[in-house]
């Protein structure tokens, strides 16, 4: 399933290609499986779906071209693929002042703007999207330059999970998006290895299903066990992290305007899927 959504590779005769598209496929095949197991739809633009389906282009840049800019267009989601060289990402991650920058963070991020378009644009979900993300009609162009310009607001992480998700509504989300991937996925590996949040003994104040999207939802109390659980674990996992003289597990603050946030997308999700519960 994931190979067919290969639209370009780079070229392998490289060694240097070679290794770093084998990290993007793994990268890529974890992110497959990830949305095959919420039910969401995956079908490829290359030889399955051409008008909704998704592909990708994995670019180098060679000769006097100029750098490739990962990014997603209409179901194309293109990565540069130098962002599997550990020092070369490493590098960028300072230069951008990012507290976390992977593979698979990449490939959330994009495929997020994919299943905006899939999920929300043209749905009865957009207006209720606007009230709570910002107005996507804003001019994008004009907010990636008042951002490179003048910089995040000051108080960006009230009501965004990462600074570089207060440019416009259409990043914020995509930045939620793959935040809910990152959670759904850690908490989902740390159940099946019998590992529980609330099971650790940490001084933290737990959300409430009232500062859920939908406090009524009937799964709210679930969530917020879900979350909280989260939040528990990951204190943890960053005090290990630092013990070993390595930077957080999970560099970020989760403030009550994002959880709303990450709720709506769970609500999303669980619609595609049909209704029933993800974990």
């Amino acid at each position: 399933r994931s190979c067919r959504l290969d639209h370009t590779i780079p070229n392998l005769d490289d060694p240097e290609n070679r290794l770093w598209w084998r990290k993007i496929e793994n990268a890529k095949r974890r992110l497959i499986a990830q949305l095959l197991n919420l039910g969401l739809p995956v079908e490829s633009k290359v030889s399955e779906d051409p008008e909704h389906g998704v592909m990708f282009d994995f670019l180098r840049a060679t000769g006097q071209k100029p750098r490739v800019l990962t990014g997603h267009a209409n179901g194309l989601i293109t990565l540069n693929i130098e962002e599997a060289d550990d020092s070369i990402r490493e590098k960028a991650r300072k230069e951008m002042h990012e507290p976390y920058r992977t593979l698979l963070g990449h490939l959330r991020h994009e495929i997020g703007h994919y299943y905006w378009d899939r999920l929300v644009s043209d749905t009865p979900w957009l207006e209720k999207y606007r009230e709570l993300f910002g107005d996507e009609r804003e001019d994008y162009s004009a907010a990636l330059k008042r951002n490179y310009e003048q910089g995040p607001p000051a108080n960006w992480a009230q009501n965004h999970i990462s600074s570089y998700a207060s440019i416009h509504p259409w990043e914020d989300w995509a930045e939620c998006w793959a935040h809910y991937l990152h959670v759904v996925d850690s908490l989902d590996t740390a159940l099946r290895f019998g590992l529980r949040g609330e099971d650790v003994e940490q001084a933290v104040e737990p959300f409430t299903v009232n500062d859920l999207y939908d406090p009524k939802a009937p799964d709210a109390e679930h969530v917020i066990l879900l979350i909280n659980s989260w939040v528990q674990l990951t204190t943890v996992l960053n005090e290990l992290a630092r013990s070993m003289g390595h930077q957080d597990f999970y560099p970020f603050v989760m403030s009550r305007t994002v959880l709303r946030k990450l709720h709506f997308i769970q609500m999303i999700v669980k619609e595609a899927r049909g209704g029933t519960r993800l974990l």
